[in-house]
């Protein structure tokens, strides 16, 4: 796959993300102009990832951008985010005068699922029935974000997305969480966290395998994903290839925590 379409892919996965998390809560609405996609999730005013945004171009992005940020403010969300790909300067000029800032830099990554071998699972205790409870609690503690947050912004999320919430335990109890979404035929990862007690074990590495092994059953082809600087040899171990790095342009209103 060339970088052009991968970056595309890369778009794909995030406006499926954004998707899911406008279906969050009952609170939660998805912001729709042509080419433009923002979740806005009033139960998490402060949290620019779970308030993400993505766009088609930059011509799309400028025509949205003033009714898009009078929407997050009128549900009263103080803190947004806009990916932007590295290369997409013109978006994040626009964005900077608007008073953005970049709070971030994960790496857009890739992966061709028939490259993948198979997990070796014998000694992980592992299963795809995870509880979005969970997942919310451990992402809170991973990330040191105060509970309920992604509680908050996962309160809701309907039967019908195509969404599989894995688990690995120790000693019977949930340890590491990741959530996979298809989209086509790609496999978007997210939500994935270990709680910090029991890093250093491969947890989150073989449970990924077993996923994504899942997910290549399912007929998917790819897996894509944007890696933080500790996910990403992770990743990289399991076949993952960075594509490019992705702007994370923050708005972080007055009185956000």
């Amino acid at each position: 796959m060339d970088r052009s379409a991968a970056i595309e892919l890369q778009r794909r996965g995030l406006a499926a993300f954004v998707r899911l998390l406008a279906r969050g809560s009952a609170s939660s609405t998805l912001f729709e102009r042509d080419g433009v996609l923002g979740a806005i999730v009033p139960a998490c005013p402060d949290r620019s990832v779970i308030n993400s945004v993505t766009y088609r171009d930059a011509g799309s992005l400028a025509a949205a951008l003033e009714e898009l940020a009078a929407a997050q403010d009128a549900a009263g969300v103080r803190s947004w985010t806009v990916w932007v790909p590295e290369e997409d300067r013109d978006v994040a000029a626009t964005l900077e005068a608007a008073g953005h800032r970049l709070d971030g830099t994960p790496m857009a990554m890739t992966l061709d699922l028939a490259r993948l071998p198979d997990p070796e699972t014998e000694e992980l205790d592992w299963d795809a029935r995870a509880t979005t409870a969970d997942l919310s609690r451990i992402n809170d503690l991973a990330y040191g974000f105060q509970a309920p947050t992604f509680g908050s912004a996962l309160t809701d999320l309907p039967p019908d997305l195509p969404l599989h919430l894995y688990q690995a335990r120790v000693d019977g109890e949930p340890a590491s969480v990741i959530g996979t979404l298809d989209d086509g035929d790609d496999c978007g990862v997210y939500f994935v966290a270990t709680l910090k007690e029991h890093r250093g074990k491969g947890l989150a590495r073989r449970l990924m395998h077993a996923a994504l092994a899942e997910a290549r059953e399912r007929g998917l082809r790819t897996s894509t994903l944007q890696a933080t600087k500790l996910g990403y040899p992770v990743y990289e171990r399991l076949g993952y290839e960075a594509i490019c790095t992705l702007e994370m342009w923050e708005w972080r209103g007055p009185g956000s925590a």
